[in-house]
């Protein structure tokens, strides 16, 4: 594997004028961005629908995709919206998400361009093609007729067909605007890495669907849920209350939902990272009545058998493996028997003083390095935040040793970048060297979180020279 390096930005973050970053032209302006700082990769997180918090983690379907990342001016250039509704959606600020605004307008503006669709034939063809699709578009329908309950309690089979069309409208658009992007992407030398959560939401068409893949008694409610024990960052473990999978059941028919999940990631992306990867080898299990994941226990996973299948799936996707948090020797040795590149992030590397894997020169080739990742700190929040022994120990170790330590900033990539890692990625925020003001998401925080957007000016302040000699001198240039 090449020495590359990349960025990590969600598509949300993306500047733009409709309250969220989408598919449109400024999406490929990130990438010419990109490609003039000889950046090999554009890592995003995942495209599903958010959650009530905004949290993409939590969605209605694994397959299908986010209704904002839609873009409004080729829906416009399209015909199906018109100048004013156009004009009326323009946001009002450019640097958040403006999610309220969203829930309320965004849909039934998508609602109204559906009925303008003069491609039905093409729509209907995209969503006979792809069963899981047509499966959400579905649920979600159901979803509208019964009072927007979850499927557990639902009562109504009249389903409105102008509102199920919708869906499947929405699901077209997005999936033809991404393919518009990939292929400009790899056409421009920049490779797209895409981000799988392992587990699915309780109320999702996934579950829905195949109610017998999921550990459910008769009434539908998880017997099992998911989530990771006590941590660095929660006191209490994280309860995430996704399903656990019925890893038995998946077994019989030799875990044909996966390889369908797989096979449909690989053609969005050139990449996958598989989150919460150490859940394959062995998983958190939560009895479904706590309210903590205090009291889980650990359960083994699936392995090898599921990591083939991914293989199969996959292609010539690369495959990413999330191996963070409480790693055991036996989550080493299948992250090492699957071949799968692992990830080493730099903050962690200085916690607790000790040797740790995630110490620049611990870094095994075949590992993707970052500074953080979405759940972390900026890198200037993390250098602000440290208590000062350990500040002068990391900046010791990358080799600055006096001055204003915001001067340390270019030491620490610059220790990423020469590092033995294949592929070193940093979030957008630290090629602007922003601060926690600007962090995406807090864990075990429901406010505030992935709301951050930059502005194209913030873009182009960047010193795109800057990253290309990095890339020139540690042989990271593609």
């Amino acid at each position: 594997m090449a020495r590359t390096s990349g960025v990590l930005m969600h598509i949300s973050s993306l500047y733009g004028d409709y309250s969220i970053g989408s598919f449109g032209d400024n999406a490929k302006e990130f990438i010419d961005f990109l490609k003039e700082c000889d950046f090999s990769y554009w890592q995003v997180l995942p495209f599903c629908m958010a959650d009530s918090f905004n949290s993409p983690y939590q969605s209605y379907s694994a397959f299908a995709g986010n209704p904002y990342f839609v873009d409004l001016k080729i829906l416009h250039k399209k015909g199906v919206i018109t100048d004013e509704q156009l004009k009326n959606s323009y946001q009002n600020t450019p640097y958040s998400c403006e999610y309220a605004r969203l829930y309320e307008e965004r849909l039934p503006l998508l609602f109204e361009a559906s009925k303008k669709c003069n491609y039905i034939e093409q729509v209907k063809k995209f969503v006979d093609e792809n069963a899981e699709i047509s499966a959400f578009c579905m649920f979600m329908a159901k979803k509208e007729a019964n009072g927007q309950k979850p499927w557990q309690k639902w009562d109504n089979d009249e389903i409105n067909p102008e509102i199920l069309f919708m869906w499947q409208f929405i699901q077209y658009e997005f999936f033809v605007q991404w393919a518009e992007i990939k292929m400009y992407a790899n056409k421009n030398g920049i490779k797209i890495i895409g981000d799988m959560p392992i587990y699915v939401s309780l109320d999702s068409a996934d579950v829905w669907s195949n109610q017998k893949l999921f550990c459910l008694d008769n009434e539908g409610k998880p017997t099992k849920v998911a989530g990771v024990p006590p941590d660095y960052f929660c006191a209490d473990g994280q309860l995430w209350g996704n399903p656990i999978y019925n890893w038995e059941e998946m077994k019989k028919d030799g875990y044909s939902w996966w390889g369908r999940r797989i096979s449909a990631m690989a053609k969005m992306f050139d990449g996958i990272r598989i989150d919460h990867f150490r859940g394959i080898e062995a998983y958190w299990s939560v009895d479904g009545d706590e309210t903590t994941a205090k009291n889980g226990r650990w359960e083994k996973g699936p392995g090898m058998e599921l990591i083939n299948v991914i293989k199969q799936n996959a292609g010539n996707c690369m495959i990413i493996a999330e191996d963070l948090g409480e790693i055991t020797e036996e989550v080493n040795a299948l992250v090492k028997q699957s071949g799968f590149p692992g990830m080493r992030v730099f903050q962690f590397g200085f916690i607790d003083g000790s040797d740790s894997t995630n110490m620049p020169h611990n870094y095994p080739k075949n590992c993707i390095a970052y500074t953080g990742t979405h759940d972390n700190n900026t890198l200037l929040g993390y250098l602000w935040e440290l208590d000062s022994q350990r500040k002068k120990d990391m900046l010791s170790y990358c080799g600055f040793f006096g001055g204003n330590f915001e001067d340390g900033f270019d030491y620490v990539l610059r220790t990423l970048w020469r590092s033995h890692a294949d592929t070193v990625i940093l979030p957008v925020q630290d090629l602007l060297g922003y601060g926690s003001d600007t962090r995406l998401n807090t864990p075990g925080s429901a406010e505030g979180n992935w709301r951050f957007r930059i502005t194209k000016e913030q873009l182009q302040s960047i010193n795109k020279e800057k990253f290309r000699e990095l890339n020139r001198l540690y042989k990271r240039k593609p």
